[in-house]
């Protein structure tokens, strides 16, 4: 799966977590970037992605990503690794 299908389904996944359907994310947006995606629904984003990809984040991942971009390579990196 390449960057750009891992980014789609992270769309996917937080237009749902935060009913947003105009929710568009880059490699650079932020939390603060969009007004709902607060610490709570953060959580609730990572377990729906951990849940989607098969994959399992560390705590210290899901608190060291920087941006939407650190993710996705992330995501892309265990899935190499299975």
């Amino acid at each position: 799966m390449n960057s750009d299908a891992i980014l789609g389904e992270l769309t996917t996944i937080l237009r749902d977590v935060l009913g947003d359907d105009t929710i568009a994310l880059t490699m650079k947006t932020v939390r603060s970037d969009i007004a709902s995606w607060d610490s709570f629904n953060y959580i609730t984003f990572m377990v729906v992605v951990e849940s989607k990809f098969g994959i399992k984040f560390t705590t210290a991942d899901i608190e060291a990503f920087a941006n939407v971009g650190e993710i996705v390579q992330k995501i892309a990196n265990l899935k190499q690794q299975s």
